[in-house]
């Protein structure tokens, strides 16, 4: 018997040494977690998946120099930053998942607080972001060598966008809606030089005073419309006519969950059979308020209640569901089971820099085929918080890369938790 265990000893350091990566998983009952790099030299505030099995990640620009040096000989200049004007270090990277490789990106405008979509050819389009970016839109076109970058269209947009949604259309385009103090919508490509942007009367009467309508929630409807859920209300837009045809009852609780209270949203899986239901359902967030508090140092608990609403019902109600945990500035996935993964965040507090307390170190699996007490059940701890600007996605084999959190005004981590 002692000779049979030392046999299985020497067969795992014998893994061990031949793949160092395995020595880095954290592995228990409830799923396995694997560091794949200590670091990459930025903050993957944004990610997203290409269709060539790569992960597009960016970071802000205006902190000064990341850890990742672009290529020998390229630097960008910008006059109006007031930390570095002349920068030569990556905000951006392109990681390959299957060599577990990457490469630095040159993107030269702020992507702080932007957003973005994928076109049917694969292209990303990234719309927004700060202070004079806000009218940018930037392109990244998928490539199998190192030839791609990211293609940059300053004053592309008719209006600001800052903290708005994408969602693609089935025609192809992109819809851009709302973001900070803009109450309309546009799309991408522009028809011409001269495309208006639409007034959406609904995104002013859900912002107040904390601007609780940021982030607005998207989902494409079996019926071509659009779910849009602000603040606590949700509407069903028709935006090739420019009007509202449905108005859905408000959430069941005066708690916002919208940026900058930071809840989440996800469209249920809709199975193709008649006759079809969608079901959309929004978790967590922060009370109202608790932003105001936070600043004063008062963290309120965030919330643990998740409500969904079939929108294809003749009289759609919110039901009522509790997670197993509260949570705010989290990331849901869609997982190729039909489950959802909710995973990242907080328990109390908001979101920015050190306002957003207690992070949650347990993702939660919610089954939403399962009977109601035991949809949600709770994953293997991570070890590393992630909180403020952490991002997450679905890989092509059915794994969750997360990455990012906290990057805190010009990198500076002393006296930051």
């Amino acid at each position: 018997m002692v000779t049979f265990f030392l046999l299985v000893l020497l067969f795992i350091l014998h893994l061990l040494l031949l793949n160092p990566f395995l020595a880095m998983c954290q592995i228990g009952r409830e799923g396995e977690w694997c560091l794949l790099h200590s670091s990459i030299g930025i903050s993957s505030m944004h990610m997203q998946l290409l269709h060539n099995n790569k992960v597009v990640m960016f970071d802000r620009t205006d902190f000064g120099p990341s850890n990742l040096s672009l290529a020998y000989g390229h630097c960008w200049y910008d006059p109006s930053d007031n930390v570095l004007k002349n920068d030569c270090t990556a905000h951006s990277l392109l990681y390959d998942i299957g060599t577990k490789t990457f490469r630095p990106l040159m993107v030269e405008t702020d992507t702080w607080c932007s957003s973005g979509a994928v076109l049917l050819d694969g292209t990303l389009v990234q719309t927004g972001g700060y202070n004079d970016d806000d009218h940018v839109v930037r392109t990244l076109a998928p490539c199998n060598d190192d030839s791609c970058d990211w293609v940059e269209f300053p004053g592309y947009l008719s209006e600001r966008r800052w903290y708005a949604t994408n969602q693609r259309l089935p025609d192809g385009r992109i819809i851009i809606i709302g973001g900070r103090r803009q109450f309309n919508y546009e799309f991408y490509p522009r028809k011409s030089e001269s495309s208006p942007s639409f007034w959406l009367e609904f995104l002013r009467e859900t912002r107040d005073d904390d601007e609780n309508n940021l982030y607005p929630f998207v989902h494409l409807l079996p019926d071509g419309n659009l779910f849009i859920f602000a603040n606590t209300r949700a509407i069903s837009l028709d935006y090739k006519q420019n009007r509202v045809v449905r108005e859905f009852p408000s959430i069941t609780t005066n708690d916002p969950r919208n940026y900058s209270r930071s809840g989440l949203s996800v469209l249920l899986p809709i199975d193709e059979n008649e006759p079809i239901e969608a079901e959309v359902m929004v978790c967590g967030g922060a009370p109202r308020g608790a932003f105001s508090r936070a600043k004063q140092g008062i963290f309120d608990a965030a919330s643990r209640s998740c409500r969904c609403i079939k929108v294809t019902d003749e009289n759609p109600s919110w039901a009522m569901e509790d997670m197993s945990m509260p949570r705010v500035m989290g990331d849901m996935i869609l997982l190729p089971t039909g489950d959802v993964v909710i995973i990242n965040g907080a328990e109390s507090g908001t979101t920015s820099w050190e306002i957003g307390q207690n992070p949650v170190t347990r993702p939660v699996i919610y089954k939403p085929h399962e009977v109601e007490d035991i949809r949600f059940s709770v994953m293997s701890l991570v070890t590393r918080p992630r909180m403020y600007h952490s991002s997450a996605v679905l890989l092509t084999d059915g794994r969750a890369l997360v990455g990012g959190s906290n990057p805190h005004p010009y990198y500076n981590f002393t006296g930051v938790q």
